[in-house]
């Protein structure tokens, strides 16, 4: 049950945070000598203007998509690394989210490559007059028959150079965090303290790696319109530098920031509902274990592991 809560949970996420990276990937590949967007409200506001509301959720598939595989692997990686390791200490906590995070690269690379492909697809236009890609496993499939298994892996080294740290420092600060706000089994404010502890988790581990998730954005969004701009991650980044200088790595912070912590809020309310009413019995949140940190001792003492 906790995998279904922790998947149901994720994609409550992703619907509260997909405007937010649209926004993101849309002004971390802006042109700088032709800039489309100010900054992230004139954005928001453009897409919307010229392309609708569901301007916003270009690409929503292929997240939705890899959705349950990213948090199985996710899940079952950091519960079972944790288990190896046997002792419940932040410094753990970090090396089985980054095992986690690099494991489900395999997922998420070439998700997040259709995604953004989708999302960059009729920029500026209210109705798209061509459609290149119908959703996204028509996107892989056609860079896969056009690029091979290269193509759809494009980006996977900055993915997993993103990914391992950024898993690791979020286990790490939930860890922290939760350890330092203190929870006990009739706490009327435990739900509040998961969410906020939550939220900045995600906050936290996006700051940690950020700048390269820019390059990678750059990378997989590379070669739409058949030019090609970059032949390594060291040309993106000598390139993207040289031209727009060190601001160019926070390209896309705001919206980014702003769709953290209402994501990793929404994903965590969401299991925490789910865990709740379905076991019953009274039990309610104090059996909602969202990761297997230290506060789970003091809640309660259970055989089974947690699954975030």
């Amino acid at each position: 049950m906790d995998f279904v809560a922790g998947c149901i949970g994720g994609a409550a996420g992703v619907l509260v945070g997909h405007p937010f990276d649209t926004v993101k990937v849309r002004l971390q590949v802006q042109s700088v000598d032709k800039p489309l967007y100010r900054g992230t409200f004139h954005c928001f506001q453009s897409i919307i203007r010229q392309e609708t509301l569901f301007g916003l959720y270009k690409g929503i598939g292929s997240p939705m998509m890899g959705l349950t595989f990213i948090n199985a692997i996710v899940f079952g990686v950091q519960g079972n690394t944790m288990r190896l390791l046997g002792h419940d200490t932040p410094m753990n906590q970090f090396l089985a989210g980054a095992a986690a995070g690099a494991i489900q690269c395999v997922i998420c690379c070439p998700m997040e490559l259709a995604k953004t492909r989708l999302q960059l697809q009729g920029t500026g236009e209210k109705k798209s007059s061509r459609k290149l890609y119908k959703n996204s496993l028509d996107c892989l499939v056609r860079i896969y028959n056009r690029e091979g298994l290269r193509g759809v892996n494009r980006g996977m080294v900055t993915t997993l150079i993103r990914e391992t740290p950024g898993f690791g420092v979020y286990f790490l600060a939930y860890d922290v965090l939760t350890r330092g706000l203190g929870f006990e089994p009739d706490d009327r404010f435990m739900i509040p303290k998961l969410l906020f502890a939550g939220g900045m988790a995600g906050i936290a581990s996006w700051l940690s790696t950020y700048p390269v998730d820019v390059i990678k954005s750059r990378l997989q969004a590379d070669g739409v319109g058949g030019v090609y701009r970059y032949s390594s991650i060291a040309d993106c980044v000598r390139q993207s530098f040289r031209r727009e200088g060190y601001m160019v790595f926070t390209r896309g912070l705001t919206s980014t920031l702003l769709r953290a912590f209402p994501v990793n809020a929404a994903t965590f309310a969401t299991v925490t509902l789910i865990l709740m009413y379905s076991r019953g019995e009274g039990q309610g949140p104090k059996d909602c274990e969202l990761a297997p940190t230290g506060h789970q001792a003091q809640l309660q003492q259970q055989a089974h592991p947690s699954s975030l």
